[in-house]
Formats: C-alpha cells, structure tokens, sequence
C-alpha cells in the first residue's frame, strides 16, 4: 500500500448490511476500531470500546465517528450480521497487492479449528479454517471455513479458485493429497508439492517400496540436498533425495496429473540428547531440484509456527468466547489480517511485543498500517 487511505479504501469494499435506520455509527469506522484494537493486542467487543475511548482524538484524524463511540452492542451486533465473504475479499485484494511484489513464491495451506467457537444451545460445533499462507512474506492470503458436514478438500478448492497462483508452489500436507487438489493446481498454473501419509495407502506403500529398493540411484535422474541447522540445545539435519521421470514407472502418473518427481525426506532431530528420526515421502510436479524442494517442504511448516501458533498463544484465538452466528469468522479474519500486518514491520521483534508497542505508541500502530514487505 503506497499511503493509510489505500487500507481504508480496502475497508471500503465491505458492504454495510444493516437497514438504514439502524446506521447509528459508520461501518468503515467500527471496522477500523476494531482491527486496531487486535493490532494493539485487544481482543474482543470491550477491548474495541476501550481502546476507541483511549484513542479518540487519534482516531479522529482518520475517521469520523459522528456519534462517538460504538458501544460494546454495537460492535457485538456488526460482527454478528456481517458477511464474512467481504471480509474475505478485502483481505485476498489487500494480500495480492504485497504478493504481486515479489517473484515464486510458496503457498501453504493448512486447516485450524478454533475449539472455542462452538455453542452448545444452538448446536453449533467449533468453526474450522483453512488458511493459504504465503510463506516468505508471512501473509494470511485467504481462508474460509470448512462447512461441518464436509472436509478441508472442498474448502481448499475453493480457495484456489479465488487466489491468482500461477508460478506459485502450493504445499499442503497429508490432508490434501488428492488427486482433484492437484489437478486444480495445475490448472491453475501452479506446481503442487504434496506430503503422501497412510490416507494414500497404496501410493504411501508404491514410495516407500521404491526408495527402499533404488539403491544408489544407478540410471536414475535424481538430485540430492542436506541441511543442518542448530540452535536452542536442538540440532536438525535433513536429508532430501529427488527423482524425475520414475512416476511414469510406477504408474503413478495415471492419477495424479503432471506428477514429475518423487520425494524422500529423512529429518533427524536431538534436543537435550534424544534423537528422533522421520522418514516423509511427496510426490511433485517440481523438477527434480532437491535444494528447492526441500526448502519448500521446510516452509509448509510456516503456517504452523509463524500463523497457528501465534493466532493461539499470543492472540488467545482458541479461548476466544465469541461463538455465534457470524462473528467468530470475521474475527479470526480480521486477525489473520492483523498477523499479516504486522509481519511486514516487525522486523526482529516478536509478534507479541510488536501489537504490544503498537497499543503504547500510536506511531508504530501507523507504521503497521501502512505496511508493505
């Protein structure tokens, strides 16, 4: 974004389902208040009053707030009505223009369940999200949630169909190794590299046999890639072994379209002097560069460090005791953006001492607001 209005303008594509009668206080400056308030470490409808209360005069300097300040039923009642499909858009349009910035990029998708956001009376179980994360940037791309009759594969189509990802790799673990993900990937332009666990037995079973059996690779096109990283009393070495032109061998290339290469990934790990060691398998439509497909199958994990886990422990998102109708999702949307924000400033500072400068100083509140990688 080139200025704050640009964010506002974002904002702005969110439209105000209310009557008009009803249009007490503007909808762009709730939206605004309360997305500060997350950045600024709050979390629900009183810490939105509290803050606008504390923030009043800045907050007039960018929006209007021609009765004040929303109440607590206010902000309740917005995030109840609101539709979470425009928030959705105003997040993909916003993400886009910081992907567009860049070169290849990695895309890892990856469902969460928010064990909170369930009611009891009404029968509704805890809502479930599955989320596109661009990995080096640190940016939530999209997310949408898993209908509860159904599965995280339909949900993680539909988030292709929305997203641009051509020249992109999409990374997805077990969960989404199936065979019309792939195909989607492809036809969206993108190259998929997909973990392979005992959901797929029979393809689980047809790698494992191979590597077993390929010996030194004798004939075979193949590369080879490792890695040692060490820090925090736990070293890690991995070791990644890729081969090209086996899939039509095995016949793999039948069921999973534009299959070209096959993965081993050993990863040994000591903490505290206890070793462990894990053997992971992936099929590819990646030529067979192990250096690259390593550091990709390396930053899926991304979604879970560097978004789950601070969505859980320093936003409290699995606590959060805001559960129905919509207002769960808008929520976990708007600090999906918020993470995404604050990523592109924070620089060595942690996630949780940046939203807890951004609450103490306005200035560095702004600095996120105008963020850009």
């Amino acid at each position: 974004m080139d200025s704050y209005e640009d964010f506002i303008e974002h904002l702005k594509v969110v439209p105000d389902v209310r009557q008009k009668r009803s249009k007490r206080h503007k909808l762009i400056d709730i939206l605004f208040i309360a997305l500060c308030t997350i950045l600024s470490d709050g979390q629900g409808y009183s810490d939105m009053v509290l803050f606008a209360a504390s923030r009043e005069d800045w907050l007039r300097k960018y929006i209007e707030l021609p009765r004040g300040i929303p109440s607590y039923d206010t902000f309740r009642r917005i995030f109840l009505i609101l539709e979470p499909s425009s928030l959705k858009e105003c997040l993909i349009c916003w993400a886009e223009g910081l992907k567009g910035m860049t070169g290849g990029l990695v895309i890892a998708l990856d469902g969460k369940t928010i064990r909170h956001s369930f009611d009891t009376w009404g029968g509704q179980k805890p809502i479930h999200l599955v989320s596109a994360w661009v990995t080096e940037l640190g940016i939530s791309l999209a997310c949408e949630k898993v209908d509860a009759k159904s599965n995280e594969i339909p949900t993680a189509l539909e988030i292709l169909d929305k997203l641009s990802i051509r020249g992109r790799t999409i990374t997805y673990d077990a969960m989404g190794c199936q065979k019309e993900f792939a195909a989607k990937v492809i036809d969206k332009g993108g190259d998929y590299l997909l973990c392979v666990k005992r959901n797929q037995p029979g393809l689980h079973e047809d790698l494992k046999e191979f590597f077993d059996t390929c010996g030194d690779f004798q004939g075979m096109e193949y590369d080879y890639f490792e890695s040692t990283e060490k820090g925090h009393g736990r070293i890690e070495e991995r070791r990644c072994w890729t081969v090209e032109g086996e899939a039509k061998w095995l016949g793999i290339d039948k069921d999973w379209k534009n299959v070209r290469s096959l993965v081993m990934l050993n990863r040994k790990r000591t903490i505290r002097g206890k070793t462990t060691t894990e053997t992971i398998y992936y099929i590819t439509s990646l030529g067979s560069d192990a250096e690259k497909i390593a550091t990709a199958a390396r930053s899926h994990w991304k979604i879970e460090n560097n978004l789950h886990w601070v969505l859980d422990v320093t936003m409290n998102e699995d606590m959060n005791r805001i559960r129905k109708d919509n207002a769960p999702e808008n929520l976990a949307i708007l600090r999906r953006i918020a993470v995404s924000m604050v990523n592109q400033v924070k620089g060595k500072k942690s996630v949780r001492g940046s939203l807890k400068l951004a609450g103490w100083d306005t200035s560095f509140l702004e600095r996120i607001l105008v963020s850009q990688p």
